[in-house]
């Protein structure tokens, strides 16, 4: 990949799929009932509270891997963050600066290969991508715990059962 292929992928593709993405996954977070965040549809899923913190959180490592060129362990939340308002707080605080940093990057930079843990090498940009898959995999996990806690599931590509215009013509 060129450093102008890389530079076009994130100011032309990736930067306005992540902006998009990121606040549809705040949305869905904001709609966590927050007194039933230890909700589990299985066993051996993880609950909501451990979805919402997991994509808050690498995200900050999809971000901080690339402007590093090397990923590492994954960041914790401080013990302090128990609910979804204090999770949006953190991520409002964290999110911008980490992808300001990608923003900041030379093509040059943004075209180096990362090693992913020995998996695979791609160009640093491109886990901009891998960043938003990750996030909308777990993201549709966590939409599908929402209503079973009592609360309502946020459009997401648009309306959903919950929003008024998809409830008018039911």
């Amino acid at each position: 990949m060129t450093p102008e292929q890389a530079a076009f992928l994130l100011n032309e593709i990736y930067l306005p799929q992540i902006a998009n993405e990121h606040a549809t996954t705040r949305r869905l977070i904001e709609a966590l009932p927050h007194d039933k965040t230890g909700y589990k549809s299985h066993e051996r899923n993880m609950s909501a509270w451990e979805l919402a913190t997991h994509i808050a959180t690498s995200q900050i490592f999809f971000l901080d891997g690339i402007v590093n060129g090397q990923f590492g362990p994954g960041g914790k939340l401080p013990e302090s963050i128990t609910t979804p308002a204090q999770l949006l707080q953190w991520d409002e605080e964290n999110f911008g600066k980490a992808l300001n940093k990608v923003k900041a990057m030379t093509p040059e930079q943004l075209a180096a290969p990362i090693d992913f843990f020995g998996v695979v090498v791609q160009p640093a940009v491109t886990y901009l991508g891998f960043m938003a898959s990750h996030s909308i995999h777990h993201r549709g996990q966590l939409s599908t715990c929402i209503r079973p806690m009592g609360g309502k599931v946020p459009g997401i590509y648009g309306p959903s059962g919950d929003s008024k215009p998809a409830q008018a013509g039911a």
